[in-house]
């Protein structure tokens, strides 16, 4: 099976609407990794220098690739990455080869 595997890094009060959403087009799963920190071009500092970050998940889909397009379309929209700065990012990665799915081959290539 032709397989993607779709990385989100999102704010973690989006991480539920941004699952919701991938699994409405189509994904099967997801795997959350907590607490991640990220920094974009200029780091946010309190008035006392700190860095001021929020917190971040990054949320991982493996989806069959004819659903990808869309998937990211919704974990798009869901999470608002076009209209707020630094709401976060998804991008999708070619699977060359995976195992442990026998559960869900089917699910997947529905």
């Amino acid at each position: 099976m032709n397989l993607k595997l779709i990385v989100s890094l999102v704010d973690d009060q989006k991480t539920d609407t941004v699952i919701d959403a991938a699994r409405a087009a189509g994904a099967t799963g997801a795997t959350v990794i907590t607490s991640v920190r990220g920094e974009g071009r200029s780091p946010k500092k309190t008035f006392l220098g700190l860095e001021l970050a929020s917190k971040r998940d990054v949320v991982l889909f493996l989806v069959a690739a004819a659903r990808a397009d869309d998937i990211l379309e919704r974990i798009r929209e869901a999470g608002r990455f076009d209209g707020e700065p630094g709401a976060g990012i998804a991008f999708v990665i070619d699977v060359e080869d995976a195992v442990g799915l026998t559960t869900q081959m089917a699910a997947i290539g529905e």
